[in-house]
């Protein structure tokens, strides 16, 4: 690959959401479908002038302002937009941030791209729309990872996409910024749309790489805005506790030559204590409110950070604070964490029946860490066929070449 071509992919992949979010926001009457034709357009052109002249001094304002300039063309076409955009002379900007629009203001946020999710979070569109939306339009996730990450099938998100174009056109909502009082009951999908976006940087599920760090930068970036905001509440600050619990354990997670480490391996040594401080004043800047799902899961990343070893863990108060949180929040992929912690609790026959009961599952059954789980606890307990059999089965439920060596190493230790 050239490296224009890596150039051109890379703005892709951080920007092509931001763009067309920002002709959504900035405009009432240009529908999904026109906005990513722009600026897929957008993004041709750069391939093929930039192979021609070479890389422009800001690539991503060059994009964008070829971008605004196709949109401003169909607006004189359609004559139905006027001014969308304001005709400037000043050098190009980031889509970040984007032409002031004195309509827009003023803004419970000083952060465009919290606007934008408040946006996609308009109640007239129901709370699984909201989200997909917001995925694939602010965050640029691919279709195969949101299908991953909600787990659903493929076709079933493209449906639902096509469902929701055709419900903004046809019923014309706006994705524009409401008053403060109004945003307040759009915050829970909020919350969850960041929950995902951190969460899908931290495990990524689609493509070579593992971790997406700016994925989860971006998440909280976002998150801290909020709580800068009038609108964040504790349930905010215990999400922001529980990232950056997650975050300090970023250069632990894999070993000298690259290869992946569980959590029994990691060096701790290597966990951020800042991040973890900074994460424990947050967890108690969470309390004094109902406890959300984020307040149980930080707190639970919270037992994880302050153990000295993986031994000294204090499995106990986990799975209870994983059967809490199954109270409030029915959930395979936690009934999953609270099998495992049940296990390393003492509660070893519960702990199998869990996951035996999650192999039912049609989605579970075909889950990597699923099975993954499974042959670690029995190659724990001296099952050794029955453990290469689960890792066996994980080799074709991940396309990880990390996760894959990782099998292929615990497989080795059955020799």
């Amino acid at each position: 690959m050239d490296t224009i071509q890596q150039e051109v992919d890379l703005l892709y992949k951080s920007h092509f959401g931001k763009m067309v979010s920002t002709l959504l926001y900035f405009s009432r009457d240009i529908d999904l479908d026109s906005a990513e034709d722009l600026v897929q357009d957008a993004f041709s052109a750069a391939l093929t002038a930039w192979r021609k002249d070479g890389l422009p001094s800001n690539p991503a304002g060059w994009i964008f302002t070829v971008c605004k300039n196709k949109a401003l063309n169909k607006i004189k076409e359609g004559k139905r937009f006027k001014n969308l955009f304001q005709e400037e002379t000043t050098p190009a900007r980031d889509p970040a941030t984007p032409p002031s629009d004195p309509a827009m203001r003023p803004s419970a946020f000083d952060d465009y791209q919290l606007r934008l999710l408040f946006a996609c979070a308009h109640p007239h569109l129901s709370p699984k729309v909201q989200v997909v939306i917001t995925l694939k339009y602010v965050v640029n996730l691919k279709v195969e990872a949101i299908a991953k990450i909600l787990a659903m099938t493929v076709d079933g998100i493209d449906k639902l996409l096509i469902r929701a174009r055709q419900k903004i056109k046809e019923e014309k909502i706006l994705f524009e910024e409401a008053n403060t009082e109004a945003l307040k009951p759009r915050l829970p999908v909020v919350h969850k749309i960041i929950y995902l976006i951190f969460n899908e940087g931290y495990k990524t599920s689609w493509g070579k790489e593992l971790i997406r760090e700016e994925l989860c930068e971006e998440a909280l970036l976002l998150d801290r805005a909020l709580l800068n905001s009038k609108i964040g509440n504790q349930e905010t600050a215990a999400l922001y506790a529980l990232m950056l619990f997650n975050a300090a354990r970023f250069k632990a997670r894999f070993g000298p030559s690259g290869d992946l480490l569980d959590l029994e391996e990691q060096d701790r040594g290597l966990w951020d204590p800042e991040l973890i401080r900074l994460a424990c004043h947050y967890l108690e800047q969470s309390r004094g409110g109902p406890a959300s799902s984020y307040h149980y899961e930080a707190a639970i990343a919270y037992l994880h950070c302050t153990a000295e070893s993986f031994a000294q863990t204090q499995w106990a108060a986990i799975s209870r604070l994983y059967h809490q949180l199954l109270q409030l929040h029915p959930n395979p992929f936690v009934e999953l964490n609270y099998a495992i912690a049940l296990y390393y609790a003492g509660h070893k026959v519960p702990a199998f029946e869990t996951l035996d009961n999650l192999l039912k599952h049609p989605f579970l059954s075909q889950y990597y860490l699923l099975n993954a789980a499974l042959g670690k606890l029995h190659f724990l307990e001296g099952n050794g066929e029955t453990a290469k059999k689960y890792w066996e089965k994980t080799l074709c439920q991940t396309n990880s070449p990390l996760e894959q060596d990782f099998i292929h190493k615990m497989i080795r230790r059955l020799k």
